[in-house]
């Protein structure tokens, strides 16, 4: 039996599941763009086999492990490694049999959805994953991931994956992306530029990631001058491994434009370590509108995702690090915030910015109106917490009406568990194809539009927007 109902996300009413159905029929199987993500380059690179079920599926994802975590599982006990170095469980099986147990905590959750369309599509399996069928799965999940058809290389072109961008730090020597070029293989995977390490005051060894980037480019990053360069030159160099865009997770979307001197003088003091919280608040949001300039220059596309907490336990990040798990929404003003910036550049119809946000309550209010608005806006689409259903149709019900479909960008992934992205795209396909059947059902939107509106949502903005 089935795994996910065929139906699934579809309207309720007759008329237009019907509508939605056609629609999807017509785009299910476009290729995948996937502009923004955090899969590993390095699977790419070496197409080695992955480890096993649970290192695919469990360890490495946040929205599994953070599930688990809040019902009292213990990182170490689903193999999260320790900052410290300190012993985690590493017995796969053992992982997996603790995930099974516990499947039932996911019930009604994107996560579920997610993985069910990888058991049912991608390892062929028809049965629920318990307790009693943990072993099962585990053994069948493994032979077939000691198969060539389950290496990367091939689950990428299985997938359908026309194009994918991973995230590497502005310091990242690129040797994975170097290995993927010079192998010869077509699947096209670029890199895109993450400067927070050398932007943010308050980044762990900040002042020794910008003396790095000096080395790097050869630059003196001592002085401003000498690190706006070292900047460009990287740039640079991540273009020349396709990137095409930029990509920056700020605590707020505060900007600013200051004199050069001011900026010159803050920088300073970043480098000596005696910023204040203002102080570096203030750099981060000058160097916005630096790398706003820079895009003007280059082309790479922009995207600003403020918003998060980030390692909101200190216990956790003390013992396991960064990133694992413990990033939650907070509040997030756009329209004060991005001023300096768009009063710089948000006229350039050449400057592509695109916007994300975990703050739900701004999309009527400041989000959508400023997209609708400003040529070089554009919005990203519903991010994080809110990739689920429900956030999705929440995004299109609350933007549309002011900023239209094509002041967005279709849709990003953004996901670290590679065998979830064809199910992200399936679920963020059927609902658009649900809301387009609905504006059609009552009124809104021509019948002979909606095709063409449905495969722009599931391909071309995307593709467009982030030049892929």
């Amino acid at each position: 039996m089935p795994l996910l109902h065929e139906d699934r996300l579809f309207p309720v009413e007759g008329r237009a599941r019907d509508i939605a159905r056609a629609l999807y029929a017509d785009i299910r199987d476009l290729p995948i763009i996937s502009p923004h993500g955090h899969t590993d380059p390095r699977w790419y690179a070496e197409n080695a086999a992955f480890p096993d079920p649970a290192q695919l599926f469990v360890t490495p994802d946040h929205y599994v492990f953070r599930m688990l975590c809040s019902q009292g599982i213990a990182l170490d006990k689903l193999g999260v490694p320790r900052a410290d170095g300190g012993p985690v469980e590493t017995d796969g099986r053992k992982i997996w049999r603790l995930f099974a147990q516990n499947y039932h905590l996911f019930r009604g959750t994107p996560s579920q959805m997610w993985l069910d369309y990888s058991f049912q599509h991608v390892f062929g399996i028809d049965r629920r994953l318990n307790a009693d069928s943990a072993d099962w799965y585990y053994d069948h999940i493994a032979a077939c991931l000691a198969k060539p058809e389950f290496r990367p290389r091939a689950l990428f072109e299985r997938f359908n994956i026309e194009a994918i961008a991973t995230t590497e730090a502005a310091t990242d020597d690129l040797r994975w992306h170097r290995m993927i070029r010079d192998s010869g293989w077509t699947g096209r995977v670029v890199t895109a530029y993450r400067p927070d390490g050398v932007i943010d005051p308050e980044a762990d060894g900040f002042a020794e990631n910008v003396a790095l980037m000096g080395e790097q480019t050869g630059e003196d990053t001592t002085t401003w001058a000498g690190y706006l360069n070292a900047h460009r030159a990287r740039r640079a160099y991540f273009k020349e491994f396709g990137a095409t865009s930029t990509d920056h997770g700020h605590p707020t979307a505060r900007t600013e434009d200051l004199p050069s001197a001011d900026a010159a003088a803050l920088f300073e003091k970043a480098l000596r370590g005696t910023c204040t919280a203002q102080d570096a608040d203030t750099f981060r949001a000058h160097m916005l509108t630096e790398m706003a300039r820079m895009s003007l220059d280059d082309g790479l596309v922009m995207q600003i995702h403020p918003g998060s907490h980030r390692n909101h336990s200190d216990a956790v990040r003390a013992i396991y690090g960064r990133d694992k798990g413990f990033d939650i929404p907070t509040r997030t003003d756009y329209v004060a915030a991005l001023r300096p910036l768009l009063n710089a550049v948000g006229m350039r119809a050449d400057l592509t910015l695109i916007l994300f946000t975990l703050d739900e309550t701004s999309y009527t209010r400041e989000l959508a109106p400023l997209a609708g608005v400003y040529p070089c806006l554009k919005l990203g689409p519903a991010w994080w917490f809110h990739d689920s259903p429900e956030g999705m149709r929440r995004f299109r019900e609350m933007t549309t009406e002011t900023a239209g479909f094509y002041n967005t960008v279709g849709f990003n992934d953004d996901t670290r568990a590679f065998c979830s992205i064809p199910a992200r795209h399936d679920v963020a396909r059927r609902v658009d194809c649900a809301y387009l059947a609905t504006l059609v059902a009552t009124g809104r939107l021509s019948e002979s539009d909606a095709p063409e509106l449905a495969h722009d949502l599931a391909y071309r903005l995307a593709k467009r927007a982030y030049n892929l």
